[in-house]
């Protein structure tokens, strides 16, 4: 994956859980998507969820800051509940950042415009702020030089880049990832992966959904396998990887593994 393996999956130093799913159920439809879904994610804790195409990788995590909405169960983040309640939906909103597949930046606004639209907007933040703290977060993810050029103008690589940054320009206390290196050509890959190495290295919460098992194995404190809308196996990254307990594990792990 890359030569930087830092010692970052060290069990999370805090026992308090910022994430609670409980008996979580959903529906596409006919289909159901997601099946009696438990898991509770500790503060500080990185946790990186892998399995096929379908199996309700992204839905689960869409669901924790209602992109997608559950049908049964409860989901608590930060001590705030899931419902229909809009007031905290938008609470939860706040303090989860979320980085997609593709980058869905405005093309017609500079990089740092960008990341300072959410503050100025969402939090109320004066311009000359908002821009400052864009410029601390685009020098963290080592894209500073690029902040008045339009997104159209950056690789792909770099365009992600821009994406964690505008994400953490909310300030947020969990941050999800929804298969942020897929879109990027393999060479644009690791520069991605060093930025989500140093937030992990700094004690951000993470949840991962990934097929980059060298990440998952240097960073992650838990796996996840899902399959068929199902938490199937979850472990430390070394008893995932080399005791795996499940057939179907076993046999995802035995397709991508080289």
């Amino acid at each position: 994956m890359n030569d930087k393996q830092p010692e970052t999956n060290e069990k999370a130093s805090s026992n308090e859980a910022i994430i609670e799913i409980i008996d979580m159920h959903k529906w596409f439809g006919e289909f159901h998507v997601l099946n009696n879904i438990n898991l509770t994610v500790q503060k500080q804790e990185r946790i990186v969820i892998c399995g096929p195409s379908g199996s309700g990788k992204s839905t689960l995590i869409r669901c924790i800051n209602r992109l997608e909405e559950h049908q049964r169960g409860r989901i608590i983040v930060d001590g705030i509940e899931l419902t229909n309640d809009i007031k905290n939906i938008e609470k939860i909103r706040m303090e989860v950042g979320m980085v997609f597949q593709h980058f869905n930046l405005f093309p017609h606004l500079t990089i740092v415009e960008n990341l300072a639209l959410g503050p100025i907007w969402v939090r109320k933040v004066p311009k000359k702020e908002a821009e400052e703290t864009a410029m601390h977060y685009l020098e963290k993810v080592h894209i500073a030089e690029q902040a008045k050029k339009y997104p159209g103008q950056l690789s792909g690589g770099q365009q992600q880049r821009v994406a964690i940054a505008r994400s953490l320009c909310m300030k947020p206390n969990v941050m999800l990832f929804d298969e942020p290196t897929s879109a990027l050509d393999p060479e644009m890959v690791k520069e991605v992966l060093d930025v989500m190495i140093s937030l992990a290295s700094e004690g951000m919460t993470m949840i991962v959904v990934s097929h980059e098992m060298g990440f998952a194995k240097s960073v992650a404190h838990r796996v996840l396998f899902m399959d068929f809308g199902r938490i199937v196996e979850e472990n430390t990254p070394v008893e995932f990887f080399e005791n795996p307990q499940h057939e179907r594990t076993k046999l995802f792990l035995s397709q991508i593994l080289h």
